[in-house]
């Protein structure tokens, strides 16, 4: 058997990194500390709802295709696959903006909103397309270990875009807000304000437009399933209800874990988890990054999650539903700026039961809401409480109908339970943010510079928050610390 790796957690980017090490020959054994696999990407079955807890976009299909492929494989021979048409709808105080599956259908809304906008759009999302070839096939396959990552010959032909801001770029050639907001809204799964993002990032937007909204019957949480077996297909073991409580150092070498009261031994320790929480697992000498570090880094938003299940069919909604009728800048810089809950917050609604009947029981409609907030908020059942009549409020104003007296399934979660379910950081729910001075070689390191043979992978490092990021995460360390064992 080869070289024993353990790994903490069993998100994204930990089972991405189990089957790439465990292909190599490598013997790898995950601990989880909760029931079930998928970190922030659990699921949630209750009364015949189905919920996904987490992540509930399934954006950028080349990626997850290429980590199949990687194994002779491929997402069929897992789950089906759905192009969603409309993408999503984003409701507006006065009108809704529907996004559909072609450039051709989104170009024509856009004329409708704003006469002569599409010729700029298809300028726009053709510079987003060769942006996202550099990103997705050049820049993140990089392991964020040196400044000349980013130096290749593409990306110093485009220098500028990385000193621009998305926000800037958008404004210069759309007037209408609405449109604004539309092509703004991407990179906010960056974790960053637009106008706090380089412009690079506009492959994001290409990434919506131009590869589609998608959706895995039966939930995003498919796709862990899918990871899972195939890590257990490749001889990885994975054990749950095990937190690890230390990372066992010996002689400035990582030699193991404690769970359960035992130490597991190993040649590597890997951790998927919280970055911060993961360094916490080991004596002050050994961490490589100082209170002082975290609390003066961007981190992306947390949430307040509402689980709803309706009694009936809802009317004039989409699978997934922006709320943009009050102001986006005011509640952005209630996240980053002067943290604070928002006066009057966007927020997000999806009904995957719309176009998956297998998501709620015959004749219902399951429910997922979200509220982007700052993370490290207070959090209490009175805040959840207020906040959930302010949006459904707006809910049932803007979709004209009264579903308050059908909802029959009520659960929520939010900065508690993210610390307590997660070790998030402050409770935040897409890691840190991806702000210039927060990208590639800025981030925290996937290997550690204090221990030896102690890694790290997720969201809070290369190449930073989402989820097809965080497949790259797995494949980069798992890369990393072959390299290094040779």
């Amino acid at each position: 058997m080869g070289k024993k790796v353990i790994i903490i957690g069993s998100g994204f980017s930990s089972l991405s990194a189990s089957c790439y090490l465990a292909k190599s020959g490598y013997d790898v054994t995950i601990y989880e500390k909760n029931a079930s696999i998928g970190g922030r990407a659990r699921q949630l079955k209750k009364e015949g709802f189905t919920f996904d807890m987490g992540p509930s976009w399934y954006w950028m299909p080349d990626i997850f295709e290429k980590f199949f492929r990687d194994f002779g494989k491929s997402t069929s021979d897992y789950y089906h696959l759905d192009r969603l048409n409309p993408a999503y709808s984003i409701f507006f105080k006065d009108e809704v903006v529907t996004i559909g599956d072609t450039l051709e259908k989104i170009c024509l809304e856009f004329e409708r909103i704003e006469e002569g906008s599409s010729p700029h759009l298809r300028n726009f999302i053709s510079r987003a397309q060769k942006n996202y070839d550099i990103a997705i096939n050049k820049v993140v396959l990089r392991p964020g270990l040196s400044p000349l990552e980013l130096v290749t010959p593409e990306t110093v032909l485009r220098l500028d875009q990385f000193f621009k801001t998305i926000s800037g770029e958008v404004r210069k050639k759309f007037k209408n807000p609405k449109l604004v907001a539309t092509l703004e809204f991407p990179v906010l799964f960056l974790g960053a304000k637009p106008d706090n993002t380089p412009s690079f990032y506009s492959f994001m937007n290409y990434a919506d437009f131009g590869l589609g909204t998608w959706h895995p019957k039966g939930g995003m949480y498919e796709v862990i399933k899918a990871m899972g077996q195939l890590a257990t297909e490749l001889g990885v073991e994975i054990i749950t209800d095990s937190a690890v409580k230390n990372i066992v150092v010996t002689d400035g070498i990582a030699t193991g874990v404690i769970t359960n009261g035992e130490e597991k031994k190993a040649d590597i320790v890997l951790s998927g988890a919280d970055y911060h929480h993961s360094e916490s697992l080991l004596v002050p000498e050994y961490r490589q990054y100082s209170e002082g570090y975290w609390k003066n880094k961007v981190f992306a938003p947390s949430s307040l999650l509402f689980y709803i299940g309706f009694d009936q069919k809802l009317a004039n909604i989409q699978h997934h539903n922006l709320f943009f009728d009050t102001d986006f800048q005011a509640h952005a810089e209630s996240i980053y700026d002067c943290p604070e809950w928002p006066q009057d917050p966007l927020f997000y609604a999806n009904f995957p039961s719309v176009t998956d009947s297998s998501m709620a029981p015959k004749d219902k409609e399951t429910g997922f809401f979200l509220v982007p907030i700052a993370p490290g908020l207070e959090d209490t059942p009175q805040l959840r409480a207020q906040y959930f009549d302010i949006i459904m409020d707006r809910f049932e104003k803007l979709t004209k109908q009264n579903v308050r007296n059908h909802i029959i399934l009520n659960e929520s979660f939010c900065v508690n339970d993210f610390i307590e379910e997660y070790n998030s950081y402050q409770g935040n729910a897409y890691g840190m943010a991806n702000t210039l001075t927060q990208t590639a070689f800025l981030r925290p390191k996937l290997k550690s510079k204090k221990v030896k043979n102690l890694f790290f992978t997720g969201q809070l490092t290369v190449p930073g928050p989402g989820v097809p990021p965080a497949l790259i995460s797995g494949k980069l360390v798992s890369e990393l610390i072959m390299k290094n064992l040779k």
